[in-house]
């Protein structure tokens, strides 16, 4: 396993939307550049923010190569590539490893429940079918079933994963992963409000949803964190809190692109079965937007 480029904050990427309703390209690009010029360390397209599920696999495609083509080496691209059929995720491992793809995030295999021995043995394939480097996204809130540390531990300690986002909602549970697994293992925080004490604990940074719309102050809070200034870093939080907050009162990617909208970077369109922010969500969302300047 390669040493990873991978540490602070990660954009989980929204995927913008023409009126047509194909995914519009050139917004995207214009996107990624507003990331990259914000200091965002790391892009991650196609995943639950960027309403992966709902993209064809051309389309999946097409956005990571928009991604690494935009990026130039500038940033590193963690591909979204995860389900619940191993043997179709290795499939589409290997098409991505073809793009120029080497880092992927997998998430956990949701709806069909499997055991811990099924989880692990379905990383395990992947890793041994495609070479990616894998970072294991877990999410018991969407999934169903958890990603226990201990099997986080034996999937690390095999060099199969070479990090995780963390995203149980449990500071124990991550706690208990970073004693695990030490240095053999970067953690990342899968809930932008649970990153600070994350890091407090041994925590690398976070793969972020709130980022897409503030990614440089979450970026220099992060930073404050990784230096170890944990009382400069609760100021910063402050105002980013109740954004934090605003972004998830409806489903994810739902308010967080309904932010980026007033922000001015994308439309706030969706593909069905996800719906645009009721009224109420949109005005709570200039009020925690209100601190922050506009692009």
């Amino acid at each position: 396993m390669t040493a990873s480029p991978f540490t602070g904050v990660g954009t989980a990427l929204l995927t913008p939307f023409r009126e047509d309703g194909a995914v519009d390209l050139a917004n995207l690009t214009d996107f990624i550049e507003f990331q990259i010029s914000e200091g965002i360390n790391f892009i991650v397209p196609c995943g639950t923010t960027g309403e992966g599920v709902t993209l064809s696999d051309a389309e999946q495609a097409e956005v990571i190569k928009t991604c690494l083509k935009v990026a130039k080496g500038r940033v590193p691209v963690l591909a979204g590539c995860g389900g619940n059929n191993t043997a179709a995720i290795i499939g589409k491992g290997k098409e991505l490893k073809e793009l120029g793809v080497t880092h992927i995030l997998s998430v956990s295999p949701y709806y069909n429940k499997p055991t811990q021995e099924g989880i692990y043995q379905h990383y395990r394939a992947i890793r041994r079918e495609t070479g990616l480097e894998i970072m294991l996204y877990s999410i018991q809130g969407r999934t169903a079933s958890n990603v226990l540390p201990e099997t986080v531990a034996r999937l690390a300690e095999e060099k199969i994963i070479f990090a995780i986002k963390e995203g149980s909602g449990s500071i124990v549970q991550m706690q208990k992963i970073c004693q695990l697994t030490g240095d053999s293992l970067q953690v990342f925080s899968g809930d932008d409000a649970l990153t600070m004490p994350l890091m407090a604990v041994g925590g690398v940074g976070v793969v972020c949803t709130s980022s897409n719309v503030l990614p440089k102050p979450i970026c220099e809070w992060v930073d404050t964190m990784k230096q170890g200034d944990f009382h400069r870093a609760q100021e910063q939080l402050k105002p980013l809190l109740p954004a934090f907050e605003a972004f998830f009162v409806e489903t994810n990617p739902i308010p967080v692109k309904g932010a980026a909208s007033l922000m001015g970077l994308m439309q706030a369109r969706y593909r069905l079965p996800l719906v645009p922010p009721s009224e109420s969500t949109m005005h709570l969302l200039k009020q925690v937007l209100a601190p922050f300047p506009r692009p």
